[in-house]
């Protein structure tokens, strides 16, 4: 017994344990009645309140590359009912917060992601009701802003060289490539997912690619190398898991797991987020190998319903 409590104290992986020691992740939560950005220690659960900004609704954290800033979505620039979701950018204590765009009403950006020398944010635009999903980026100054190619859930890779990204083939999305400035188009997967949510993110070393996809009536988490190539699935929970985010030494994978894609029909998504569960949509952890996913306890009734990764820090 004393051994066992040894190793798991300096942060040893012992079999059936995850190693979350030492990290802090970056996750979407209601514990104040409104959807906020905390850093939280995955193991103790401390938290802090980065975004602390009551009335609004902030989503879609990721950190720079140093770990010592943190972009995010926020409609505190209208009403706390608004539908337009602007970028900010914050220091990790909550600090020196600045708006990065500046969108009329309707248009929502998501999931941004850094290039790794930290010049260019990447993003995505949705309006729909004008049918718009657009993939852009910009600067941490807000000065440069460009709107690259047509496309949803563009992820930039490490080297900033290639934008990792979703569109709609015939019935359902696939995950596509294209080069940084929205050329050279080209289809990396075949399998048609119906539902959505397949967000594709690139591993640390820009080798991997990790995206959700539809098996039956569930998602589960699948990885490819960045050509297309090497095609496995992780997970096989038989539920919706979704928003994966890569452990910095790219061992670890952390993802949210809900019962049912709420996001297919307005009805039941605006009923979700009126509803504001905290026990919804977890966050898990899986060894990219695959192995031991369970949640994170000290998350299980703490989540927002939104479709946030929850995003490791970066090691400093």
């Amino acid at each position: 017994m004393k051994a066992a409590v040894l190793c798991l104290a300096v942060g040893w992986a012992l079999p059936g344990f995850t190693q979350t020691v030492g990290h802090r992740l970056l996750t979407t939560s209601i514990r104040t009645g409104n959807t906020e950005v905390f850093s939280v220690d995955p193991v103790t659960g401390d938290a802090f309140n980065i975004t602390k900004s009551p009335g609004s609704e902030e989503r879609y954290p990721v950190w720079s590359p140093d770990g010592r800033q943190v972009v995010f979505t926020s409609n505190r620039a209208g009403s706390g009912t608004s539908t337009t979701f602007n970028l900010f950018i914050a220091n990790a204590d909550g600090t020196g917060v600045r708006r990065l765009t500046d969108q009329p009403e309707g248009v929502v950006y998501y999931f941004p992601s850094w290039t790794a020398d930290a010049g260019r944010i990447y993003f995505n635009i949705a309006d729909d009701a004008k049918g718009k999903a657009k993939i852009g980026y910009v600067t941490p100054d807000g000065k440069q802003y460009v709107e690259v190619a047509d496309g949803r859930d563009g992820a930039i890779s490490p080297d900033g060289k290639t934008i990792a990204f979703t569109k709609k083939v015939n019935k359902g999305f696939c995950v596509f490539a294209m080069n940084a400035d929205g050329s050279g188009v080209r289809q990396l997967t075949r399998h048609e997912d119906e539902m959505g949510a397949v967000s594709p993110v690139w591993s640390p070393d820009g080798r991997h690619i990790l995206f959700s996809d539809q098996v039956g009536e569930a998602l589960e988490l699948f990885i490819c190398d960045a050509d297309g190539s090497n095609l496995r699935q992780l997970t096989k929970l038989g539920k919706i898991s979704s928003s994966g985010a890569w452990s910095p030494d790219g061992s670890q994978i952390t993802f949210r797991v809900t019962e049912d894609a709420y996001w297919r029909s307005t009805d039941t998504r605006d009923r979700a987020y009126a509803d504001k569960r905290a026990d919804k949509r977890p966050v898990w952890i899986i060894g990219a190998d695959g192995s031991d996913p369970h949640v994170i306890e000290v998350l299980r009734y703490q989540c927002a319903i939104d479709g946030s990764r929850a995003a490791w820090r970066p090691v400093r």
